[in-house]
C-alpha cells in the first residue's frame, strides 16, 4: 500500500467529488463517519457514486456499487475513490472491503486510513491481499476535517468540542439585564443551526435554560436527525415544562446530586466533582462512549468559562455583530488575569461574512 503514489490524472477530481458527496452524510450518518465514494471506469467515466446513509444502513462504497448497478454499469477493472478507508469489520453492516473485492475493482484510493482500531489499515491490507492496487493520502487533510469529531472520538475517546458564541463587536453576549435576542442577524442564526446539525449533541447549562428557555433543536435548516440535547444541571433544578425537554429527540441531564425526578422526559446521569458541581471532563468521556463525535456548546458565560478553563474546548465558533452594546455579559467568565501571559491563546482558522455579521473560527494552537 503506497502512501505517496504517483496519482492518475483523474484522481484529484474524483476524490474531490467523493468529498462533496460525503458532505451529504452530515446530519445523517452519526455516529458513523461521513464518507463518500466515486467509482470510475477504466476510461475515466463516473459509473457509480454515493455516501454513507443512516447508522445501520448502507455505507458509501455499497451505495456507489448500487448506483453503478442501477446505471447498468460493470465496475470490474474500475477504480473506487473513498474518503475514508473501507471498513473491514462486521458491525451493523458487512465489511465494505469485501463488497469492493467481490465487485472486481482493480484499484481503491482512500483519502485517509480509518482511525477506528477495528479497522486501522486492515481494510486496505485485505484489498491488497486480494490483488487490488491500493493508495492512501490523497486529500487526507480534507477528509480528516470533514470527520474531525470521528477522529477525536476514536483517538481521544471524547467528542470534538465546538463552542458557539454570538456577540457584539465589544464582546458582549447579552445586555446587563440578560437580554440577548437578537444580537446577530437571521443569516447568522440559520448558519448556527447548520453547525448544530453537524453535531451529535448540543450542550447548554441550567442558567441558559432558566433565562432563555431554548429548544436547542435544529429548525432553521433541513435535517433528518435531531442532535441529542444535553443540560449541565448540578442541582437538578430544571423545570418539567422547559422547552428543551419537549423538543423532538432525546435529552440527557448531567447532575451532581441524586434526586428523584420521574416527571422529567430525560435521562439523568450523576457525575459530581469534589466541589459539588458536575465534573465536566467525565461528561465528555461519557458522551464519547455514547457515540457523540461533535459536541456543539451553546451556553452562558459561566459554563463557557468552566469549559475553557479546563481546556475542554477544541474550537470557538463566534458570530460577531457590527454593534456596540455597552455594559453586558462577556463571552466567558475567565478572569481576572493578572498578566497577559495568563491569556488563553487561540489561532484563527476562518473569517467569513455571514449576512451583516462575521463568522470567526479559532482553534487551540
Amino acid at each position: 500500500m503506497s502512501a505517496h503514489p504517483q496519482h492518475h490524472p483523474d484522481d484529484l477530481s474524483a476524490m474531490r467529488h467523493a468529498l462533496a458527496l460525503a458532505e451529504g452524510a452530515i446530519g445523517l450518518s452519526d455516529p458513523n463517519p461521513r464518507v463518500g465514494c466515486v467509482i470510475l471506469a477504466a476510461d475515466g467515466r463516473v459509473i457509480g457514486a454515493g455516501h454513507t446513509q443512516e447508522a445501520g444502513q448502507a455505507h458509501a462504497e455499497v451505495m456507489a456499487l448500487r448506483d453503478a448497478a442501477a446505471r447498468g454499469q460493470d465496475v470490474r477493472g474500475g477504480t473506487a475513490y473513498v474518503t475514508l478507508e473501507p471498513c473491514s469489520h462486521h458491525g451493523r453492516t458487512p465489511p465494505c472491503c469485501d463488497a469492493l473485492i467481490a465487485a472486481g475493482l482493480a484499484r481503491v484510493v482512500a483519502a485517509v486510513v480509518d482511525p477506528n482500531p477495528q479497522v486501522a489499515g486492515t481494510g486496505m491490507a485485505r484489498l491488497q491481499a486480494a490483488g487490488i492496487a491500493t493508495e492512501t493520502g490523497l486529500l487526507a487533510d480534507e477528509s480528516r476535517e470533514l470527520n474531525i469529531g470521528f477522529f477525536s472520538r476514536m483517538q481521544r475517546g471524547r467528542p470534538f468540542v465546538r463552542m458557539k458564541i454570538a456577540a457584539s463587536l465589544d464582546g458582549r453576549t447579552a445586555l446587563d439585564n440578560g437580554l440577548s435576542q437578537w444580537i446577530t442577524g437571521t443569516a447568522a442564526r440559520a448558519d448556527g443551526h447548520a453547525w448544530r446539525r453537524r453535531a451529535g449533541a448540543v450542550l447548554t447549562g441550567i442558567g441558559t435554560v432558566r433565562e432563555d428557555d431554548p429548544r436547542l433543536d435544529v429548525r432553521l435548516v433541513e435535517t433528518k436527525r435531531q442532535p441529542l440535547r444535553v443540560v449541565i444541571d448540578s442541582r437538578l433544578e430544571i423545570a418539567a415544562d422547559a422547552k428543551i425537554l419537549g423538543s423532538p429527540g432525546e435529552v440527557l441531564l448531567y447532575a451532581a446530586v441524586h434526586a428523584a425526578r420521574p416527571e422529567l422526559a430525560a435521562e439523568i446521569v450523576t457525575l459530581p466533582n469534589p466541589a459539588g458541581k458536575v465534573d465536566l471532563a467525565p461528561v465528555l468521556d461519557d458522551l464519547g462512549r455514547r457515540g457523540i463525535n461533535e459536541l456543539h456548546v451553546e451556553a452562558g458565560h459561566k459554563l463557557n468559562g468552566s469549559l475553557l478553563r479546563e481546556g475542554l474546548v477544541d474550537e470557538l465558533l463566534v458570530y460577531l455583530a457590527p454593534k456596540l452594546i455597552g455594559e453586558g455579559r462577556g463571552l466567558a467568565a475567565l478572569g481576572p488575569f493578572t498578566t497577559l501571559a495568563d491569556a488563553l491563546d487561540w489561532q484563527f482558522v476562518e473569517a467569513t461574512p455571514i449576512g451583516a455579521d462575521i463568522r470567526l473560527r479559532a482553534r487551540r494552537p
